[in-house]
């Protein structure tokens, strides 16, 4: 029976067995620094768990604090020249390797342009009635056809000096001028001028493209690009940061744009006002009009932007301005029923607010009745205008302040109104408004809206308002001196 066995004590058995001892004692150590090093390793496991989770608490919360932008419209209606814009107005812009990385790309856009002016003054020289003012000179064509194989290439040679010279040289054949009086039918890009005109410096062997350089540059955006920002400066409490999301507007890349759609504070959409005697690059039969009024249509009735913001930026304005007393803006579809008013500056901001009203009238036939009350602003545009572009922007983040401060007011008013409260307050002079005021108050048990009814000034006091409450469930008054 094994419980009639007898066992010697263990120091019995060591002693018995002195060339076992060792071992048995290196066993039992080796086990008890394993469990140390499983402890210590177990230890520092979790310290890098808690350390992760708290960076990723961490950047949740932040990331609450940004907004995202979402910059979309058609091919060709500036949306890139605007994303750089940010970059340099509102980040610290380019430094020297990312302007010397667009040489290649502005070398690009000088051999496609000439190349459309010379395939398109041959095409014209072909099928037009008075044929003869769009043939390019016996002395010039063997440089057009040179030119024109150049630009064919999938591989473009830096442009040098002698390039430059026989570009230039094209450049001012009157048939070529001639062509480009007409560019809108060709697919001239709007950069045409500006690089024809820059020649010789670009050319030079030390270029260096200039910022303006960069904003001219036409590079064709494909995937997503992004950028964060805050149109006040990062250091200022009362700036709100954004996240700007710029995708290809062309057809083939609009698929891309889906799983950006979900939480989005605003969407900016551009639109080419000066397009509207244009066809598209991908579909030569359709008006970039009335592809930028399609597709307006179809984001404003997305499921996703139900409460979103809308900034539409009615843009190319400073080409819009030259074209309009020229080419009449009803040979688009859409405008077939403007009627011109007078010339010159008059029939420019009449032009202008026909557009706008048209996009006006579009966003409120696509937005359902319980969207809006969303944000919906218009703003006109020249990308290329820096100063123009930072006080837009500047005034669309104020848009964007203000209805989260609605929407706060919203989510916390009270059907009751306090006998009295003291007011802190945020007021807005509107321009052109005369004595309009905007005043939120809050106090400790909610948050009032009020209107301004009428001033002190009448009485000779011009820094007293008298306010009453927009809510109809409160009667309050008050008069707030500020």
């Amino acid at each position: 029976m094994l419980n009639s066995l007898s066992c010697p004590p263990l120091h019995d058995f060591l002693q018995d067995n002195s060339m076992l001892a060792v071992p048995i004692i290196d066993i039992m150590g080796l086990l008890c620094s394993r469990q140390k090093r499983y402890s210590e390793a177990d230890t520092e496991e979790n310290v890098q768990a808690a350390e992760i989770e708290k960076r990723i608490a961490q950047e949740t919360k932040a990331e609450k604090h940004i907004h995202k932008l979402l910059l979309l419209g058609a091919g060709e209606s500036g949306k890139s020249t605007i994303f750089k814009q940010i970059k340099l107005l509102f980040q610290t812009g380019f430094d020297e390797a990312e302007l010397r990385s667009y040489t290649s790309v502005i070398h690009a856009n000088v051999y496609q342009t000439i190349k459309v002016l010379h395939d398109g003054s041959r095409e014209l020289a072909q099928n037009e009635a008075d044929s003869l003012k769009y043939v390019i000179s016996p002395e010039n064509k063997e440089i057009g056809e040179k030119l024109s194989e150049i630009g064919s290439r999938l591989d473009y040679p830096r442009l040098t000096k002698e390039f430059a010279q026989d570009i230039e040289t094209l450049w001012r054949d009157p048939a070529i001028q001639e062509t480009y009086s007409r560019g809108n039918e060709l697919q001239v890009p709007d950069c045409a001028h500006y690089f024809m005109e820059n020649l010789q410096r670009l050319s030079d062997v030390n270029y260096i493209p200039t910022k303006e350089d960069v904003l001219y540059a036409r590079v064709r955006t494909t995937g997503v690009v992004e950028i964060q920002f805050s149109p006040v400066g990062e250091s200022r409490k009362s700036g709100e940061v954004y996240r700007l999301f710029d995708v290809g507007g062309q057809r083939n890349e609009r698929r891309k744009w889906i799983h950006l759609f979900e939480g989005v504070t605003a969407v900016i959409f551009c639109a080419a006002i000066s397009e509207y005697d244009q066809m598209l690059f991908e579909d030569e039969n359709k008006n970039r009009m009335m592809e930028t009024k399609e597709l307006f249509d179809w984001v404003l009735k997305q499921p996703c932007f139900e409460k979103t913001s809308f900034m539409l930026f009615l843009n190319k304005f400073d080409i819009f301005e030259k074209k309009v007393l020229k080419v009449p803006l009803n040979v688009c579809e859409w405008f077939k029923d403007y009627q011109p008013l007078s010339a010159g500056k008059q029939e420019i901001e009449h032009a202008y607010e026909f557009v706008k009203k048209k996009f006006e009238e579009l966003y409120f036939q696509s937005t359902a009745p319980h969207r809006v009350d969303r944000v919906f602003k218009i703003y006109r545009t020249t990308a290329l205008d820096q100063k123009l572009v930072k006080k837009t922007f500047k005034l669309v983040d104020e848009s964007l302040r203000r209805r989260d401060l609605i929407e706060a007011a919203k989510l916390h008013n009270s059907v009751g109104t306090p006998p009295s409260f003291h007011a802190s307050a945020v007021i807005e002079r509107e321009k052109g408004a005369g004595s309009r005021y905007q005043l939120l108050i809050s106090h400790s048990i909610s948050f009032f809206f009020f209107s301004t009814i009428t001033t002190e000034s009448k009485y000779g006091n011009p820094n007293l308002l008298f306010l009453s409450s927009r809510d109809s469930r409160c009667a309050t008054t008050a008069s707030v001196s500020i």
